[in-house]
């Protein structure tokens, strides 16, 4: 029994239908209309992409989750804003302290997590993408997933620099989330690509030690059933 018989189908149905449940709940009132706008700008590209080449390429159960995990961690820092979201005030509630001062944190982390949260989720999913349309074989197929999340998450900082020059004042400051860190960009290209790299070096041991490429079989799977009408 492989990874993606454990994640059926019904699974995904039923976090996709929870994470729509969740998006839209907080579609109501975020902190920033405006904000909240510009940040799910992308998220429906993303979504409206995965349906727009559904016939030609799909992603696995397992795959599915864990963007869809990703997806709502980002639905919540879009609803606050990044700068904003109360896990501190959660975790207190949970503890009676805060989690800032139990780590001795003085800035409000939830973006470097989205921002880990994107390769450690992200990496697996992007792998097959590769394995399947690219073909990629051995090295290549656990370096490019790598190289992907360091040049979006690149790419991303630009996007983030470019919207905050043109609308400026607090919608550009809230979309950039620096908090007053001149190494913000930095530090999360580096958490992202950090987090991909746990999620490559896990794959590659899980394969090693199964003596088989899991995402490759399902790429092969894919490839042999015929396309969706």
């Amino acid at each position: 029994m492989t990874i993606h018989s454990l994640t059926s189908e019904n699974a995904v149905k039923l976090a996709g239908g929870a994470y729509m449940m969740l998006w839209a709940a907080l579609a109501i009132h975020p902190f920033s209309r405006a904000d909240w706008v510009l940040e799910n700008v992308l998220v429906l590209v993303f979504i409206g992409g995965l349906f727009g080449i559904r016939r030609w390429f799909r992603f696995s159960n397992a795959s599915l989750l864990l963007i869809l995990l990703f997806l709502a961690l980002h639905t919540v820092g879009s609803h606050y804003t990044y700068a904003r979201v109360p896990y501190d005030e959660w975790w207190r509630a949970l503890t009676g302290h805060t989690l800032n001062s139990i780590l001795g944190w003085d800035r409000n982390h939830f973006d470097r997590l989205v921002h880990f949260s994107y390769g450690l989720l992200l990496a697996y999913p992007l792998r097959e993408f590769f394995l399947r349309i690219v073909e990629v074989r051995g090295f290549w197929a656990y370096f490019l997933p790598l190289d992907f999340t360091l040049s979006t998450s690149a790419l991303y900082e630009l996007v983030e620099w470019g919207v905050a020059e043109v609308f400026g004042g607090d919608l550009g400051m809230d979309y950039l989330g620096t908090q007053g860190d001149i190494w913000d960009a930095h530090k999360d290209m580096a958490l992202a690509t950090l987090g991909a790299s746990i999620a490559i070096l896990i794959t590659l041991l899980l394969n090693t030690r199964l003596k088989r490429d899991l995402a490759r079989d399902w790429s092969h799977q894919q490839m042999k059933q015929p396309a969706n009408r």
